[in-house]
């Protein structure tokens, strides 16, 4: 399969990677002493998932995950990017470890290794102790130090193998869709609590980040964020206004406290009683120098001034348009934009106003739908394949996603943009949250009802373009 030449775009050192998260691929809720999670819980809420779907079951990845690193290092991944169940180590959140729990983390970091692939984990991927949301969550202050301590246990234990790591997933999204529009666990909808839960997550990356280096000095860690493009949907004022105000909300929230040390002000002043309290030496905190921010992007979204939205008076379209149609714009199978000139101008972003600090993109990808034939991939023939597929499952849509984002990420590197990894979402199709099981994003398609993997044309042309940029470094 073609790379058009992209992995020239890329330094020597370039990370090509895959990501996934704990409750979206393992299943096996209560195995071997793992506690309930908030998603353990809100997945079984009537009404809150699609088709009634669950992560009971989900790809079984704490059941598969030999065969799931076999596929790793098949597609010749140089790294990937995977989650810890908070609860599979400390059932109650705090107090006594599961070692259970943290040795089947330990296998699976061994076994990665074993296949040629480095693993990046993920501390915090939504899943929270169903017990600590019972003391507060995320909205009490002293969830950052239970946070901090299952930091502390997790990379003293790990740390020899797993060499870097990431904090928090996306503040935004777990602050905005669980606590502000109660779409995601724990259901819950308080401007209050969105705020104070974003300011407590990003008070509890600082407190990890000393932890980890406190008990491990030679691993690197980062937070992952995640990014969206905002553009007004009109020329008028108001709209520019809107768009201005949005940025600062989805994006600037998280961006200026951890590199520059301050809130967006006028986020906060729109915010006005809702604004979180933070204390002497929080932002200090925050800011402290992390080894490389982790950023999430897919699309973007317009927004438009909306005096009926309480709090900031602007809406969002949504990344599926908000119903706007424009057959120039692909879109995805959940209609989202398909728009890869945002990565590139999210990379430049980082570097013209960030102090271009090392960054990793630690998600990208898309859903579409998959078309599946019973005849052998002629991809399957590859150099890193044996042949051993009985049906090829063609998904152009997402090859051409590929190539267009990557495309658009190399080019900013070629112009200095600090960016030293790529991690496609997703290795696996899996859960995806409250869409359940409908959207596919993997590389590799996995049958809900038989748990059957498949690598998808667009994961030999991934593994083509990482087997042709390892030729460079030979």
């Amino acid at each position: 399969m073609d790379t058009n030449g992209l992995e020239l775009l890329f330094p020597k050192e370039f990370i090509f990677g895959a990501s996934t998260s704990a409750y979206q691929i393992e299943g096996c809720p209560s195995a071997d002493g793992k506690g309930p999670s908030i998603w353990d819980s809100f997945a079984h809420r009537k009404g809150k998932i699609k088709n009634r779907d669950t992560g009971d079951i989900a790809c079984a990845h704490y059941d598969f995950w030999r065969e799931d690193a076999e596929l790793m290092r098949k597609l010749g991944l140089d790294a990937y990017r995977g989650s810890i169940s908070w609860s599979r180590i400390l059932p109650d959140g705090t107090g006594t470890v599961n070692r259970k729990g943290l040795d089947f983390y330990s296998r699976l970091a061994d076994g990665l290794l074993e296949a040629g692939v480095q693993p990046w984990f993920t501390l915090f991927h939504w899943d929270l102790p169903l017990a600590l949301q019972r003391r507060g969550g995320f909205a009490n202050r002293d969830c950052a130090c239970w946070f901090a301590d299952y930091a502390e246990i997790v990379a003293g234990a790990l740390g020899d193998r797993v060499k870097n790591w990431f904090t928090i997933n996306e503040p935004f999204e777990f602050s905005c869709f669980g606590h502000l529009l109660g779409t995601h666990a724990p259901g819950l909808r308080s401007p209050w609590k969105y705020f104070s839960v974003m300011h407590h997550l990003l008070l509890a990356h600082g407190s990890a980040l000393e932890r980890i280096r406190s008990v491990r000095p030679d691993n690197k860690a980062g937070i992952v964020l995640s990014y969206t493009t905002v553009e007004p949907r009109s020329k008028k004022p108001g709209d520019a206004r809107a768009a201005f105000l949005a940025d600062q909300f989805m994006n600037r929230i998280t961006l200026d406290p951890l590199l520059k040390g301050r809130y967006p002000e006028e986020l906060f002043r729109a915010a006005r009683i809702f604004a979180p309290r933070i204390k002497d030496g929080d932002l200090a905190l925050i800011s402290k120098s992390a080894d490389f921010v982790g950023l999430n992007y897919y699309s973007r979204e317009t927004a438009f001034r909306d005096v009926l939205t309480p709090v900031f008076g602007f809406s969002v379209t949504g990344k599926d348009g908000g119903g706007r149609r424009d057959d120039s714009i692909g879109r995805t199978s959940m209609g989202w934009e398909v728009y890869p000139r945002g990565l590139y101008d999210l990379a430049k972003l980082l570097q013209t106003e960030y102090g271009n600090p090392p960054a990793i993109i630690a998600e990208n990808g898309a859903a579409f739908e998959d078309l599946v034939e019973n005849r052998l991939s002629e991809y399957a023939f590859s150099p890193f394949f044996s042949g051993d597929q009985e049906r090829s499952v063609r998904d152009v849509e997402r090859v051409r996603f590929l190539q267009e984002y990557i495309g658009s990420l190399g080019k900013a590197v070629s112009e200095g943009a600090d960016v030293k990894g790529y991690f496609v979402w997703s290795l696996l199709d899996n859960f995806e949250w409250a869409e359940g099981y409908r959207p596919r994003f993997g590389l590799v398609r996995v049958e809900p009802a038989t748990l059957r993997r498949t690598v998808k044309d667009s994961g030999f042309w991934y593994a083509e373009l990482i087997r042709a940029h390892r030729s460079l470094r030979d």
